[in-house]
């Protein structure tokens, strides 16, 4: 389940009605989708879109999507050090960014530019829209493992606009979660894929 960090205030929200509550508040979508007994992780794609058919199609008429589609990285993905930079550079898109995690986990750090950012931990389950013109970045945990459906309004794809004086480069590249592990006792190298 979703979690949210707020490292300004040093606020953490890991109760589902709270964090609703809260990223209701900026216009984000959060929703979890069953799991269990709907189709293993690592089917096919087109096993998964089948599988969850009926949140897609619902998403699809409440947003203008057009299609959906099924990515994974994995520390095997080619070019996966320039995919982690490209991901963790705050940007924009023109589009709502929709993603439902399959597999993996992740860290979307949003920066509302009125209020302190916030870093919402998402793992299998979690839906996550952001909406269009919101100021954000994503790192993937340290395992480098991430698989998700993306609902998309333009058939070719996000695109980012990374924006003027961003603030990512201020904020340690650490993923938590269930697992978190205090950012002083990162290894540095390691985050880096060096």
């Amino acid at each position: 389940m979703a979690w949210i960090r707020i490292d300004q205030t040093g606020t953490e929200l890991k109760d589902e009605s709270e964090v609703r509550a809260f990223l209701d508040r900026y216009n984000i979508r959060y929703e979890r989708w069953p799991l269990e007994d709907r189709v293993s992780p690592d089917a096919s794609p087109e096993e998964i879109l089948e599988a969850y058919a009926p949140e897609i199609e619902r998403l699809k008429e409440a947003g203008g999507y057009t299609t959906a589609d099924v990515v994974a990285i994995t520390p095997e993905t080619p070019g996966l050090k320039e995919l982690i930079v490209k991901f963790g550079q705050e940007h924009t898109h023109s589009e709502d960014e929709i993603r439902f995690t399959l597999q993996g986990s992740g860290v979307f750090y949003i920066n509302p530019e009125t209020d302190p950012v916030f870093a919402i931990y998402v793992e299998a389950g979690d839906l996550l829209g952001v909406p269009a013109g919101a100021r954000h970045w994503f790192l993937l945990c340290e395992d480098h493992h991430i698989r998700c459906i993306r609902l998309f309004q333009d058939p070719s794809g996000w695109i980012a606009h990374y924006v003027d004086h961003p603030t990512h480069s201020t904020f340690m590249p650490v993923c938590w979660g269930p697992q978190y592990v205090p950012p002083e006792t990162i290894d540095r190298k390691k985050l880096s894929l060096e």
